[in-house]
């Protein structure tokens, strides 16, 4: 018995790969997560698995699954079960730097490392505005992770194409870059000292010049999708949000599919017990189907359908879009028709994430034969989308 931690992100190929080819054991029976809490006061629930195993395998493998995680398990017999507690191929994901298909490119926000200086609550965009009226031009809307779920509003002071003329307008600003400069000197890191030469940019810069796809790298469990969206390049992203610049319908249908959020369950890092995505380890790593064209066309038409419902509700954050109780019913049937387009494309339907994951596991050993043999080649599946 252990948290779930072993079982889930980068940490689960690193200790399970030594077990099965060091000591050459076998999983016999696991039950997936759940939650445990003992009888103390001020008890904290913990998410668990129980894994048995040894170093001869059984005829008759067991998996138990929680529908709800502080619920009653059901049991299911397994053919094989692997470090990730699925019915499925043994296969050690590891950190990518580009995606193991021919896919756009994931990158983070950019990062002030300005200590909060760069960075404006609604008030200080209203009262700065109101008092200098030239820094309407400098102010951006601000997004992370948690503004775009929530739907808050920040901004940012963004001076990329500001020239030195039109700071020296406003005193507000000026302000603002010269108490950067000073955390930045004042830092013991030599990497933020030399940033203090450019003290009116963000530390780390990543802002398309195009129109982006975003992604927050922190969800909420309870959510059956992260919710991402379309965002214009005016609105910089910072470092708690992923973002794909050039992406469209066909990339967001298939991101925000159940497919894809079951692989991301399944072997994403976990915050508490929020999950974490992650670029390298979850998106670089994730099997995309080889479409047809009539059915990229189809994932295409309903990914917009999904975003034309969303439009419905234009008071309504993501936060309660996506809520299990709140998520609206023309939503959900939505997001349905999405997934059956999805599946489609990668051959069949499916009724569980056990076996969208044991299908994409064995689709990943696939593309990925004789790599981790010492080829530096992936042989690739093409689903239509030019990297950039």
């Amino acid at each position: 018995m252990s948290t779930n931690s072993i079982c889930q992100g980068e940490q689960a190929p690193l200790l399970w790969a030594e077990l099965f080819n060091k000591f050459n054991i076998k999983i016999n029976f696991a039950h997936r997560t759940f939650k445990w809490s003992n009888e103390a006061k001020g008890k904290a629930a913990v998410h668990c698995v129980i894994i048995g195993f040894g170093n001869s395998g059984r005829n008759k493998k067991l998996l138990f699954y929680y529908p709800k995680a502080d619920g009653m398990p059901t049991e299911t017999i397994a053919s094989n079960i692997n470090h990730y507690l699925v019915d499925g191929a043994i296969v050690f994901i590891k950190n990518r730097t580009a995606p193991l298909c021919d896919a756009y490119k994931m990158r983070y926000g950019s990062i002030p490392i300005d200590d909060g200086h760069l960075i404006l609550s609604e008030e200080d965009a209203q009262y700065f505005i109101k008092t200098e009226p030239i820094t309407k031009k400098m102010i951006r809307p601000y997004y992370g992770g948690n503004e775009f779920i929530n739907n808050k509003k920040r901004y940012c002071l963004w001076l990329v194409d500001i020239t030195p003329n039109e700071i020296k307008q406003s005193k507000l600003v000026k302000k603002r870059i010269e108490d950067t400069k000073a955390f930045r000197l004042n830092s013991k890191r030599i990497d933020t000292n030399k940033l203090a030469n450019t003290p009116s940019l963000f530390g780390w810069v990543s802002q398309p010049e195009s129109d982006y796809l975003l992604i927050p790298k922190v969800s909420s469990e309870n959510r059956l999708f992260i919710p991402i969206g379309f965002m214009k390049k005016k609105n910089i992203a910072n470092g708690s949000a992923l973002i794909i610049p050039n992406a469209k319908q066909y990339e967001f249908g298939i991101l925000t599919s159940t497919m894809h959020m079951a692989w991301m369950r399944y072997v994403c890092g976990r915050m508490k017990s929020d999950y974490q995505y992650s670029a390298s380890f979850v998106y670089n790593n994730f099997p995309w189907p080889n479409p047809t064209g009539k059915q990229k066309e189809t994932i295409e038409k309903r990914a917009q359908e999904v975003l034309d419902t969303r439009a419905k509700f234009p008071n309504t954050s993501l936060a309660d879009l996506y809520n299990p109780t709140t998520m609206p019913p023309v939503l959900v049937k939505a997001h349905q028709k999405l997934d059956k387009a999805v599946e489609a494309a990668y051959g069949k339907p499916f009724t569980a994430d056990a076996d969208r994951v044991a299908c994409l596991f064995n689709l990943y050993q696939k593309m990925t034969e004789g790599l981790f043999a010492g080829k530096t080649k992936v042989k690739k599946l093409k689903n239509n989308n030019s990297g950039i």
